[in-house]
């Protein structure tokens, strides 16, 4: 992955595929390599890219406090120095939540969303606590605790475990811990309305903590496409990958195309 100058930071990156471009954004700590099911796939249809968020992985760590905002003007910043003029962004759990603000603060500049186990506020006092707790974990001493539970929770087999733990511990406590901060109280919720994008919703069945933000999504965008995983809990990208890629798939070709997506899961 190359690093590229953006909006003040380098961010480490990867670009492969040809067709309509699809950005992931990932939640705190884990990195882009919680994606490499969809790299692998996705590229036989799609330009996919991925990135770490500045101090996450690769990427450098940053001087000014990370915000939504801040992750959004970077996006855009990156499409415009790789001369991506169009893009979907997909975001997994808390990377949905900035999919929902990039596409309230630039409206023009992208095409659509995929929303993968997203919410668009902590909805809940389960939800409220664990991203407070896991703030309060990012510090020198509990930090390498932090990146192996998250890590291990989002790994399907060993290899996957060591590559998303490898990358996570490369992250900035200090920036993550500024992430899950502003996770934690970020809500667009009276904002979705705004959001004429057509929107892919994802989310697992038994994903149960998730269901109420599903629900909020689901009830308050305007061209929303929700499909349930059967059977499947929060780690949709790693633990549901070929249903989730299948998904994605029939849904941007359905879009690109203009023609009725054909899979339900």
């Amino acid at each position: 992955m190359p690093l590229i100058e953006a909006n003040g930071t380098r961010l480490h990156y990867h670009l492969a595929g040809q067709g309509p471009t699809l950005v992931f954004i990932h939640p705190p700590l884990i990195t882009s390599a919680v994606f490499r099911y969809q790299i692998a796939e996705l590229t036989t249809s799609f330009r996919v890219l991925t990135f770490d968020i500045r101090g996450h992985g690769a990427s450098t760590p940053s001087p000014t406090p990370l915000t939504y905002p801040l992750i959004v003007e970077d996006i855009r910043q990156l499409l415009n120095k790789l001369g991506i003029e169009e893009a979907y962004l997909c975001g997994y759990s808390t990377g949905g939540s900035i999919v929902l603000e990039a596409l309230l603060s630039y409206p023009d500049r992208f095409a659509g969303g995929i929303l993968i186990s997203a919410m668009s506020e902590a909805s809940t006092l389960y939800l409220r606590a664990a991203i407070g707790a896991a703030t309060h974990l990012c510090t020198p001493i509990c930090f390498r605790s932090l990146a192996t539970i998250l890590s291990w929770s989002n790994a399907d087999t060993p290899l996957t475990f060591a590559n998303l733990h490898r990358a996570a511990r490369q992250g900035d406590p200090e920036n993550i811990q500024q992430y899950f901060t502003f996770s934690q109280r970020y809500n667009c919720t009276k904002r979705l309305i705004e959001i004429k994008h057509p929107i892919l919703l994802l989310y697992g069945s038994k994903d149960r903590r998730f269901h109420k933000c599903t629900k909020l999504l689901q009830a308050r965008l305007p061209q929303v496409t929700t499909q349930e995983i059967k059977g499947k809990r929060h780690q949709l990208p790693t633990k549901a990958w070929r249903q989730c890629n299948q998904l994605i798939t029939d849904w941007l070709t359905a879009i690109t195309t203009n023609t009725a997506p054909a899979t339900t899961v």
